[in-house]
């Protein structure tokens, strides 16, 4: 049996795995797998099908990507984000071009040309903005201190996380925490304002 491998922009949770997962399902295709930014479905499938799956997956908020650029740019931003929320011991000092091209099996420099001209903003801004909106997420949640939290994500210290969040927020972490999700976004829309 034919299989086809969909990549789907905005798949950025477990959540949206399961919804992909269900209209796919409700399309009548065999699901065989789904991790972020991809699902795999045993049929064949014709332009009307890709039509179908394409109106039914923007309905849901997310985009059928057809270009291997494009495939590759969102890689790139659900491999930033997923290394972002897991954040562990090893991943503290983690150098990202290094990590980016033995995960993409690619040349950082490419990789790095091919994002900044499409998204307007270099790797290495995109994961500030994912490590600062990751921040908010702590701050709110309100389950650890903000030396926890500089630790947890990698910063050397406090003050180096607290002169990094104001540059991007313009507010101190402190403030923030007192003024909670009021200056929260998705992790799908975080960019350079």
């Amino acid at each position: 049996m034919a299989t086809l491998k969909l990549h789907i922009k905005n798949m950025v949770c477990a959540r949206c795995n399961r919804v992909v997962s269900e209209e796919l399902e409700k399309l009548g295709y065999k699901v065989l797998h789904v991790t972020l930014g991809e699902a795999e479905i045993s049929s064949v499938v014709n332009d009307f099908d890709v039509a179908r799956i394409r109106e039914v997956l923007v309905a849901s908020g997310f985009e059928l990507l057809d270009d291997r650029k494009t495939q590759l740019i969102e890689q790139v931003k659900l491999v930033i984000i997923e290394l972002v929320h897991r954040q562990g011991e090893a991943d503290r000092h983690i150098n990202i071009s290094d990590f980016l091209s033995e995960r993409l099996g690619m040349e950082y420099s490419y990789i790095s040309s091919l994002f900044s001209s499409h998204e307007g903003v270099t790797i290495e801004k995109y994961l500030i903005l994912q490590r600062i909106e990751r921040v908010k997420e702590l701050l709110v949640y309100n389950e650890l201190s903000l030396k926890e939290i500089a630790y947890q994500l990698g910063y050397s210290s406090v003050a180096h996380l607290s002169n990094q969040f104001k540059k991007v927020t313009g507010l101190t972490p402190s403030y923030f925490k007192e003024i909670k999700d009021k200056k929260r976004k998705t992790i799908d829309q975080v960019q350079e304002e």
